[in-house]
This record gives structure tokens, C-alpha cells and sequence, in this order.
């Protein structure tokens, strides 16, 4: 996001202002080699999206990792909009956590945007000893000029959500943020809205289980979470622990509304495919509703008589109008309305991939939403392999980018062919009048074609910033 004057720092002042940013002309995408045949390491891609450029849909740059098998997973940044207000900082640095090997990279894209390069590597023994954390995901800069990453685990593989610091220039570990003794059982993302002088985060599972893939079982012994997690932004202590029941296991995306003095937002739980509103209350502690269910589907031919949707990934556009999710396993993303925060209503719905299409090996026996099985989504001669994940949208909420690996283990359990093929980036045109989705069929990036062979790519990233990344105080 360029700055809208001179002397301010990254970002812009507000979301509505963010709305009216530069088009996107590339994005950054990390590719997965984990749980592939292929003994390379994972890698940052740069695409080229300017329909302009003679590059478009491709991929114009690959950042090789220095080790093999770290699983890449989400990115953040070394400042973005909370540090609006200070000219001393830049956007130039992509922070890079991986999942399992718990190392951090911190890649350089200010000198050439174009061709990111490693600036740093914060090594797993410096998580382990300084905060007795690992798996990191969600990175977050703060106003503070510091950077904060929520983990999953302890460094033997059991659950432990904390959260790591490193400092903003050098990119050294600080220390925890949370407490000492503070940590919750489980974690996965987190959002913080300081104005409420509230942060919260949520739950995937231990590390342990989800580490090789999916087992119902360990839903059942309680490795997987169900749980929101309320915190005091000042103090850095726990004060809250919202159960969202069975109908909210594995909480994963979080979004406040970007309006910072918003007091309320909503969590994807993947599970059983619901979608939750977190709220301040009157008397002002936190509590959440379920406000969307997905239903599940009645199958003959999969590995469970019912398949969830799956919601994966959510996102809310800038001006706080439109929610989107995606649903992995059934297939779809959907958009709705949210003027009305307690009742959404779907305005939009379009189908690339999943589980239940009509040539696959899965019979749907009962469903309540469809009369009939989805047909394959072929584009540009491919034929898309699993299904919607990670989304992100365009700062004026007209264009939508979907990739389709969740996770390389959940990857090769859910769909081998997506392993074998690679994943592919998509881009869906967005109503933005009265709703409404519609695939771009001249729109394709194929990481199947990639040079050391198919790829996972996942999280999207634009060089200035996205409804994912930046946090307004």
C-alpha cells in the first residue's frame, strides 16, 4: 500500500482509504515441497497479475528457502497500517514462519520488489529456548514497531498457544508477549483491536496430531481445539476463554471488522463448517453466536458417511460489507452480506473443485443444498485438483484470488491428485453492487508447471498490503 502523503509511514490512514489504492500488479505466494515426492526445498513465488504485462499469470521469480522441508505456510509483515503514523517505517520485509520446521525467514522485498531475497533466518533453538514455543503461524507488525507471531506448539509437539516477539529492525527474538503461564492450550490465529484493548486468538490442534494428517480420533481424545481466547492488549493476560461447543471445533481464521472501533467480527470453524460472530457485550466482557452452517453432506464412497464443508479460510473487505469464505472439502467459496453483522445472507456462491463432483468416486446420498453433484472445473485445459483454500481480495473488493492446498499432509490425505498435479491460483470477478462470483476463465497461475515439478502454493500476499494483513489503530 503506497502512501497517500508524504512523511507518513506504511499503509494508509484508514481501510476506506486502503480501498482506494493501486491495483495489485504481484503477489507473493510460498510453495510447498513437504509431503511431495520431489526433495526441494519450499520457496517464495512472485506472480505477475497486471493483465498489462507480458508476464501475466506467471510466475516471474522463485526465493528457494536454504532447507528442506520447513512447511511455509502464512506471511506477515515488518510494519503495515498500524504503523501509519510513523515515517520512520517501511514495508519492506516479508516475514516467513514455517509451520513445522518452526524457523522464521525474513525475506527482503524492499530492494527489488521483483526478486525478494533472504534477509535473515531466525533458527528454531532461538523460539525453543527464549519463549519455549514452536510452530509459528500468524505474523502480525504492530504499532510498536515490534513484530508478533502466534504459535501452535511446544517444542515437543504438544499444543501451546503463545505467541513469539521480534524486534522490528533487527529480527531477533524478544521474547514471549504472553504472560508467563499464560499460554493457552492451543493456537492458530489472532487478531488484535486496541481500541477495545482486546487481542483473540484461536485453536487448530497439537502439532502431534495434525502433523502427519487428519485422524477423527483425535477430535475425540481432545487434541484439536474448540475455544476462543480473549486477551488484554495492555497487561498481555488471558481474561477470557469463549467454548464455542462442538459446532466451533478447530476455530482457524479470525477477523475483527477492519473499523477499528468496531467490537465485533467472525471466526471460520472447519469442522462443522460453521461461521461464528465474536462480540463485546454491554457489560464488557466478549461472547460469540453462531450466525452460518454449513450442512453436511451424506456420502457413500469417502472416508466418513458425512463430509463437512470444511471452512478453511474468511475474509472480510475493507469496508466491512462483504464476508467470504471458502469451503475445501464441498468445494465452493461464498459471499455474504454483512450490513446486517447478526444475519448474513449469501449473495454470491461459485464452485472450483472439491470433493463431491460428478465423475469422482464420491456418491452423495442426502444434501440439503444442491439437486446435483458440481461438474469439474476445467480451465485452460486443467482440470482444477482439490479444492478453494486460501483466499484474498483486492483492496477495492473487486477481485478475488483463491489457491487450493490447505496443508501438505491434509493435501496428500484429502486429494493425492493435487500432490501429483500441483495447485493452481484462480481469480474470481466480485459483485460488488448487489453480490455475486464469477470465475475469470482467462485467469490461471498452474504451480503443476513449476521448473523442480508441481508445487502447493498457499497464503497470498500483494507487496503493500491486504485485507489480511494490515491492522488499523
Amino acid at each position: 500500500m503506497a502512501s497517500t502523503c508524504s512523511g507518513c509511514g506504511p499503509g494508509y490512514k484508514t481501510p476506506l482509504d486502503a480501498m482506494k489504492g493501486p491495483r495489485e500488479k504481484i503477489v507473493y505466494l510460498p510453495c510447498i515441497y513437504r509431503n511431495t515426492d520431489i526433495q526441494k526445498p519450499d520457496y517464495l513465488a512472485t506472480v505477475d497479475v497486471n493483465p498489462q504485462s507480458p508476464n501475466f499469470c506467471k510466475v516471474i521469480h522463485r526465493l528457494p528457502m536454504p532447507n528442506l522441508k520447513d512447511e511455509l505456510h502464512h506471511s506477515g509483515w515488518n510494519a503495515c497500517s498500524s504503523c501509519y503514523d510513523d515515517p520512520s517505517k517501511r514495508r519492506n520485509r516479508l516475514i516467513l514462519p514455517s509451520l513445522m520446521s518452526s524457523r522464521i525467514y525474513v525475506v527482503d522485498v524492499g530492494t527489488d520488489p521483483l526478486a525478494p531475497r533472504l534477509h535473515k533466518m531466525v533458527e528454531p533453538i532461538d523460539l525453543f529456548w527464549k519463549c519455549g514455543l514452536a510452530n509459528p503461524h500468524t505474523s502480525h507488525c504492530l504499532g510498536s514497531g515490534q513484530i508478533m507471531i502466534s504459535t501452535m506448539g511446544d517444542p515437543s509437539g504438544n499444543g501451546k498457544g503463545g505467541f513469539v516477539l521480534l524486534d522490528g529492525e533487527t529480527f531477533e527474538v524478544i521474547g514471549n508477549w504472553e504472560q508467563p503461564g499464560e499460554a493457552a492450550p492451543f493456537g492458530y490465529d489472532f487478531w488484535y483491536q486496541p481500541r477495545h484493548n482486546v487481542m483473540i486468538s484461536t485453536e487448530w490442534g497439537a502439532p502431534k496430531a495434525l502433523g502427519h494428517g487428519f485422524d477423527p480420533a483425535d477430535v475425540k481424545a481432545g487434541h484439536y481445539g474448540q475455544r476462543l481466547h480473549v486477551w488484554d492488549w495492555t497487561t498481555h493476560k488471558r481474561i477470557q476463554t469463549l467454548d464455542l461447543g462442538e459446532e466451533g471445533a478447530i476455530p482457524l481464521e479470525i477477523r475483527f471488522l477492519h473499523d477499528p472501533d468496531a467490537a465485533e467480527g467472525f471466526v471460520g470453524c472447519a469442522l462443522q463448517s460453521t461461521v461464528f460472530r465474536f462480540y463485546k457485550t454491554r457489560k464488557g466482557d466478549w461472547a460469540a453466536e453462531k450466525v452460518i452452517q454449513i450442512p453436511s453432506k451424506k456420502v457413500k464412497g469417502w472416508a466418513l458417511p458425512e463430509m463437512p464443508g470444511l471452512i478453511t479460510d474468511i475474509l472480510i473487505s475493507l469496508d466491512d460489507r462483504f464476508l467470504y469464505f471458502s469451503n475445501w472439502l464441498h468445494g465452493d467459496i461464498r459471499q455474504y452480506d454483512i450490513t446486517d453483522r447478526k444475519n448474513p445472507r449469501m449473495v454470491g456462491q461459485v464452485f472450483l473443485g472439491g470433493s463431491i463432483l460428478k465423475d469422482g468416486p464420491v456418491k452423495v446420498l442426502q444434501d440439503k443444498e444442491l439437486n446435483s453433484q458440481p461438474t469439474p472445473r476445467i480451465l485452460k485445459g486443467k482440470r482444477v485438483q482439490g479444492g478453494p483454500q486460501m483466499l484474498q481480495l483486492s483492496l477495492d473488493g473487486r477481485r478475488l484470488y483463491v489457491t487450493t492446498s490447505l496443508y501438505s499432509a491434509w493435501d496428500k490425505q484429502f486429494y493425492p491428485d493435487l500432490v501429483k498435479e500441483g495447485s493452481v491460483m484462480m481469480q474470481i470477478d466480485v459483485d460488488t453492487d448487489k453480490g455475486g462470483l464469477k470465475l475469470n476463465e482467462n485467469f490461471l497461475v498452474d504451480f503443476g508447471a513449476e521448473p523442480h515439478g508441481p508445487a502447493l502454493a498457499h497464503e497470498l500476499r500483494y507487496p503493500g498490503g491486504d485485507c489480511t494483513s494490515d491492522i488499523w489503530l
